[in-house]
C-alpha cells in the first residue's frame, strides 16, 4: 500500500489547514474562565488529561529533564507547559499563530522558559540546526498536514541519532473511525476539518519506513461522554460505556482506541 494514496495530497493545502486552526485553536474551549487567565490554563490542562489521562504516561514528562525537546504542533501549550516543569529544554512550533499566542502567554504567566516559532512540521528542518534534539514529540498533528512525509523527513533531519520520536496519529481500526464512516461522528470537535487522516500499523511503518525504526504502537482513548453534557463541563457517561466495567472499557480502547501512540528511533 503506498502511503501516498492514503494521504489527501491536493485536497487541501497548509493554508487550508493553518486557516482552520487559526479560527479555532484546539482545546481552546476547554475552559469557562476567561481565556488567557491561570484560571483558564490550569482547566484546560485538568480537563484534558481527565478525558485523555494516557498523555502524560505516553509523553513521560520527568524523563525529558535537561534534554532538548522539540514539540511539533503545540497548541496551546498544555503538554509544553509539562514538559517545561519537568526541566526539559522545550521549543514548540506551531503553524497556527493564534495558538502560538496562547502558549506563548501561557509559559509567561507561569514563569517557565521555552521557546517558540510559527512554523508548518512539513518545512521544520529549515528552523533549527541538524541533530538538535534528544526527543520530538507530536501529539495529534501530523495526520492533519497536506504531505505528512516531508513531516517526518523534516523530523528526522532535526533528531539526534540516538534519540526518540513520539507521536500520535489517528488509528484507522478504531471505535471512532467506525462512527465517523457511519455519519455518527467527526475527527475534531469542530466541523470541517481539512485533512484528518487515519493510520493502520502498516501506513505508520511505511510512513516512518527508511527514516525511523517504529520501537512500539498502542491504541489508546475512546471518548465515553454524552457530547451534549460535556460542552457544559458535566461527565456523564454514554449508557453503552457506563454498563462496562471498567476492565473491558479499558480493553476496547486498546483494541479500538483513536489514538495510536507511536514510539521510535532514528535510523
Amino acid at each position: 500500500m503506498n502511503i501516498s494514496t492514503q494521504v489527501p495530497t491536493g485536497s487541501a493545502t497548509i493554508d487550508d489547514v493553518r486557516n482552520y486552526w487559526n479560527s479555532r485553536p484546539c482545546n481552546i474551549r476547554h475552559s469557562s474562565h476567561p481565556i488567557g487567565t491561570k484560571d483558564y490554563f490550569d482547566q484546560v490542562e485538568a480537563r484534558k488529561y481527565f478525558v485523555e489521562p494516557h498523555i502524560p504516561g505516553f509523553a513521560d514528562f520527568p524523563r525529558w529533564k535537561g534534554k532538548k525537546v522539540l514539540e511539533v504542533g503545540c497548541g496551546l501549550g498544555t503538554d509544553a507547559v509539562n514538559f517545561a516543569r519537568n526541566g526539559a529544554d522545550y521549543t514548540g512550533v506551531d503553524l497556527s499563530e493564534a495558538s502560538l499566542s496562547l502558549a506563548r502567554q501561557r509559559f509567561e504567566l507561569f514563569g517557565l522558559k521555552g521557546q517558540f516559532k510559527v512554523c508548518d512540521g512539513e518545512s521544520v528542518a529549515e528552523q533549527f540546526p541538524a541533530n538538535s534534539f534528544d526527543m520530538i514529540y507530536s501529539f495529534g498533528v501530523i495526520h492533519h498536514t497536506p504531505d505528512q512525509r516531508a513531516v517526518i523527513e523534516n523530523i528526522r533531519k532535526l533528531i539526534r541519532p540516538d534519540g526518540e520520536f513520539r507521536c500520535m496519529l489517528y488509528a484507522k481500526h478504531s471505535w471512532k473511525d467506525a462512527m465517523i464512516e457511519c455519519g455518527f461522528d467527526q475527527p475534531e470537535a469542530q466541523s470541517g476539518c481539512p485533512i484528518a487522516t487515519t493510520y493502520t500499523v502498516e501506513m505508520v511503518e511505511q510512513l516512518l519506513g527508511g527514516l525511523f525504526k517504529v520501537e512500539s504502537t498502542q491504541q489508546a482513548h475512546i471518548f465515553p461522554y454524552v457530547i451534549e453534557k460535556y460542552i457544559k463541563y458535566e461527565y456523564e457517561l454514554q449508557p453503552w460505556f457506563k454498563a462496562m466495567s471498567k476492565e473491558m472499557f479499558a480493553a476496547l480502547e486498546n483494541r479500538f482506541g483513536w489514538h495510536m501512540l507511536i514510539t521510535a528511533r532514528p535510523i
